[in-house]
């Protein structure tokens, strides 16, 4: 007996046709004066002086609010759940922005009212399906229609995706650059100077004082052609003038250097070394309250590694390739005078910000355990910094933030277990931030940090011990010099890795 063949039901919530990439509506320069550009994901000081690029290029531009907890829960709601928690903070950080606005008027008027600028790229981690994660949260969140533009690592000239209302000229290109120097180093001075201060909330005030000082610099700084600009950003003074006068206001704070605080590099994945907040712990703050000095991870650092990624092309090619030795050449260039600019720009502020590593020796110290080409996250880079740290006396203890389940960090850590094995005086904390297992990371942390304080005190007391004076001869030395007790009076690095056991021995130097 035959069976009958029935026709399969249609099942209408199946999408119909192919699967299409994300494409936004193109931001319109008659539509400059009314539309608003969010973006956020840095630290505040950075945000800040971006803001001001942007607004001195004729933009409207906001930060976006520091992502918290509630961020975190939302991404995991509205988009991928195997997102790491970097996704999952910037993703939920955008939907309860949007959602909030929205409620305030109506979807329409928020697509029509903001675009959002973030990072894409490509690479070993889901940092390249980021835009993914932001597609599936605005449509399950009802903002379908909102404009989203990934700012390409690798892609100078977006305009044909982005339309022609986001200008992101050269001269906007170079001012987004030179306020990360700016912030990096004001940063660094920052914490450098907060865990000593003698009034508790004079650095936060001068710091904030100083960042309006840039915001101001940056947003009425001379106009140029976009070619002209170039010599301009290369040969002005302007900068340096405006970092002189955010030293001379570091200078009213009077620090108490012989507190004996142990020193804790910060390395990891970007957006969890660089974000002050909820998504890392709050960890800088954390380890503060805990008694250390924080050693922060510059995004300086990070574009410099990029510089000599993108150049090691050329080192492979040389020889095969026409034109890659000249190509080599040129990038050695550029590279030597990206560095050379953030030290002018050090030396304004009395040097007083740690230098920036050199990426040739960081690759030379990562490479017995992590192979240069291998470039997912910060690559060897990572394994290089806690080597140097270490070795160079610039820290007591490396803190490495890696996302659940990344990738290129889970690399890292592995290949730090062979370095451990090499150096097993390194204090190495690996942290893995889920966003919500904070008293599992930071106990762990504190368990490292305990050890790095022994190590401080140790080397204060072996130092004060060769010096010949008592701590008291010390204090009393300082007293006499009241310059010394300025935030701004450069200790030199002595061979140790606490500012305590340097200036003992500086003091001991001068006092003979």
């Amino acid at each position: 007996m035959a069976t009958a063949i029935t026709e399969r039901p249609t099942d209408s919530r199946r999408p119909s046709g192919h699967y299409r990439a994300y494409t936004p509506r193109p931001f319109t320069r008659a539509e400059r004066d009314s539309v608003t550009v969010l973006f956020g994901g840095l630290h505040w000081r950075v945000e800040r002086i971006l803001q001001a690029v942007l607004e001195s290029a004729g933009h409207k531009a906001q930060v976006l609010p520091v992502a918290t907890k509630d961020d975190l829960l939302t991404g995991r709601e509205v988009a991928d759940i195997g997102q790491c928690c970097p996704t999952s903070f910037t993703t939920g950080n955008l939907v309860n922005f949007l959602k909030k606005e929205a409620k305030a008027t109506s979807a329409a008027d928020v697509n029509q009212k903001f675009v959002y600028l973030t990072a894409g790229s490509c690479g070993a981690c889901r940092f390249g399906q980021y835009h993914q994660s932001y597609e599936l949260a605005l449509r399950n969140s009802g903002l379908d229609a909102f404009r989203m533009f990934l700012l390409a690592q690798d892609q100078l000239d977006q305009k044909a995706e982005m339309g022609d209302g986001l200008d992101l000229n050269l001269p906007v290109t170079l001012g987004c650059l030179w306020a990360i120097f700016c912030t990096d180093l004001v940063q660094d001075l920052e914490y450098q100077v907060r865990p000593f201060e003698v009034v508790p909330g004079q650095t936060e005030a001068v710091v904030k004082e100083s960042i309006e000082l840039l915001y101001q610099a940056f947003r009425n700084r001379p106009k140029h052609r976009p070619w002209h600009s170039i010599l301009w950003f290369l040969t002005t003074g302007y900068f340096v003038r405006i970092m002189k006068r955010i030293r001379t206001n570091f200078a009213s704070i009077e620090v108490d250097r012989l507190r004996v605080k142990p020193v804790v590099k910060i390395t990891g994945e970007f957006y969890l070394q660089t974000v002050e907040g909820d998504p890392n712990y709050n960890i800088h703050r954390w380890l503060e309250a805990e008694g250390a000095e924080v050693y922060p991870a510059g995004i300086t650092v990070w574009m410099d590694y990029l510089l000599r990624l993108g150049l090691q092309r050329f080192e492979d090619y040389s020889g095969i390739e026409k034109g890659a030795r000249l190509k080599l050449g040129l990038g050695r260039t550029v590279q030597a005078l990206y560095r050379g600019i953030v030290s002018r720009l050090r030396r304004a502020m009395g040097n007083l910000p740690h230098d920036i590593p050199h990426q040739l020796e960081l690759r030379r110290l990562a490479a017995p355990y992590f192979h240069s080409r291998l470039d997912g996250g910060e690559g060897d880079m990572l394994v290089g910094k806690a080597i140097w740290a270490h070795q160079k006396k610039k820290a007591h203890m490396i803190c490495e933030l890696s996302p659940y389940s990344c990738m290129p960090n889970t690399m890292s850590i592995g290949a730090m277990a062979g370095v451990i094995g090499k150096h097993p005086d390194l204090l190495y904390a690996p942290l893995e931030i889920k966003g919500d297992a904070e008293v599992h990371a930071l106990s762990r942390c504190q368990m490292i940090l305990t050890e790095a304080k022994k190590r401080a005190q140790r080397e204060f007391d072996d130092v004060l011990a060769a010096s010949g004076m008592t701590i008291e001869q010390v204090r009393a030395y300082l007293d006499a010099h009241p310059k010394m007790k300025r935030a701004t009076y450069h200790v030199p690095h002595l061979g140790c890795a606490g500012q305590a056991a340097n200036l003992v021995r500086h003091v001991a130097a001068k006092a003979r």
